[in-house]
């Protein structure tokens, strides 16, 4: 379990951004730990939180800024719950940010691939002021990211089963983001499974919520930011594209007619050179001619002698 305080001023976490989705993934290591030689990169956080924490009793503002299970290439996380510690915040207890069933996350790398992926089941997050209303609860939710070399990058996500967000059950829409007001407590607004590829990088997120909540309750008056679920990214390794295949031949080569020793002719034009395949026919044609012309002279001189 992690359990952090924080006593940044409210400015700094909002000039440095909460949680930037997709187009700021954390910085990544290299596989094997190495900066150069062409290896991919990777990472996956589970949970990310950016919140802002407004006191009743004071006019101060406590950032709340966390995250479960971040990993950058080679690496794995498995902890199933996040809890802070914040100044003026219910009493001073730590503060349950998330607990789930499964929580998990993993990246790998080399100079062929890289890889990552985040899991979330049964979890439950809170924000403080509302301990016992979840904020959302889901059944399970997952992304992932692969960058492979000489291929074009993959992402995707997935947010399977019930959504709970403020004790009511929702369904989320890819044409946009879904909007949760309740009234006395506040507004939370969801973005289901945004993902976003380039020729050499993926990124995908199963979901990302902005919370602005006004508990009134445990010294807090108002909790304003963002909460990432399930965040995957990778770049490509700097290798060499994988050859294509070689496309298969359909053409058959011409062989030589069995036991004659010589390769087949499909164009002679012999004709022009006195060797075309009717000279037998016409020699032997002139013959029988001149053989009938013999004859006949004969049997003319025979006559004239009677």
């Amino acid at each position: 379990m992690n359990s952090n305080t924080f006593r940044m001023p409210a400015a700094v976490l909002l000039a440095t951004g909460a949680v930037a989705l997709l187009t700021a993934p954390p910085a990544s290591a290299t596989g094997g730990g190495s900066t150069g030689g062409g290896e991919g990169k990777a990472g996956a956080v589970v949970l990310r939180a950016g919140l802002d924490v407004g006191l009743l009793n004071k006019t101060v503002h406590v950032p709340l800024s966390t995250t479960l299970n971040e990993v950058n290439a080679p690496s794995t996380a498995q902890k199933t719950a996040l809890t802070v510690a914040l100044d003026g915040v219910e009493g001073g207890k730590p503060v349950s940010v998330l607990r789930a069933d499964v929580a998990t996350s993993k990246a790998t790398a080399d100079k062929n691939r890289a890889e990552a992926e985040a899991n979330l089941a049964n979890a439950k997050v809170h924000v403080p002021g509302l301990p016992a209303l979840s904020l959302i609860q889901v059944e399970k939710v997952m992304s992932k990211a692969v960058c492979e070399a000489g291929k074009k990058p993959v992402a995707s996500s997935n947010v399977l089963g019930s959504v709970t967000v403020l004790g009511k059950k929702v369904t989320l829409s890819a044409g946009g983001p879904t909007k949760v007001e309740v009234p006395g407590i506040g507004m939370v607004g969801l973005e289901l499974s945004g993902t976003q590829t380039t020729s050499t990088t993926a990124a995908a997120a199963a979901l990302r919520l902005k919370v602005s909540v006004n508990p009134l309750d445990l010294n807090v008056a108002q909790v304003e930011g963002e909460i990432v679920l399930a965040e995957a990214h990778c770049e490509s390794p700097a290798g060499t594209p994988a050859p294509e295949p070689a496309a298969k031949s359909d053409v058959k080569p011409q062989t030589a007619a069995s036991g004659t020793g010589a390769a087949v002719t499909t164009d002679a034009n012999l004709a022009e050179t006195g060797g075309g395949s009717v000279t037998p026919y016409v020699a032997g044609g002139a013959l029988v001619l001149l053989g009938i012309g013999a004859a006949a002279l004969v049997v003319t001189r025979r006559g004239r002698t009677s």
